[in-house]
C-alpha cells in the first residue's frame, strides 16, 4: 500500500466551494483501479489548509492509472483552481506500525 500525501492550501474565502467540489471529485478518484481509500482533513489552526491522504495499491496506480487518465482531467477542472500555492504531492510506504 502506498500513501499519497498532499497539503492543500485553499484560497481564503473559497473553502465552502472547495469542499462541495471535493465531494464531487472523490467519486472520480474512487473509480480508478488501485484506489483504496482517502481522507480529507481540515487544519484547526489554519482553516483554509487541508491534508489529503489517499491510499493506493501501487505507486503506478496513482502516477499512471490516475494522473494519465481522463478522470484526472475532470479532477483538475473541479479542484485545481482553489490552490495557492499549488500542492506538493509525496508518496510514502509503511515501515512500521503499532
Amino acid at each position: 500500500m502506498i500513501l499519497e500525501v498532499a497539503v492543500l492550501d485553499v484560497i481564503a474565502g473559497r473553502t465552502p466551494q472547495f469542499e462541495i467540489n471535493f465531494n464531487m471529485a472523490k467519486k472520480l478518484i474512487s473509480s480508478i483501479e488501485g484506489f483504496a481509500d482517502l481522507q480529507l482533513q481540515r487544519c484547526l489552526e489554519q482553516p483554509n489548509r487541508y491534508i489529503l491522504l489517499v491510499n493506493w495499491d501501487t505507486l503506478e496506480s496513482h502516477t499512471t492509472g490516475f494522473r494519465q487518465s481522463a478522470v484526472y482531467q475532470e479532477w483538475k477542472k473541479l479542484l485545481h483552481e482553489f490552490y495557492n500555492p499549488f500542492p506538493v504531492v509525496q508518496h510514502y510506504e509503511l515501515i512500521n506500525e503499532a
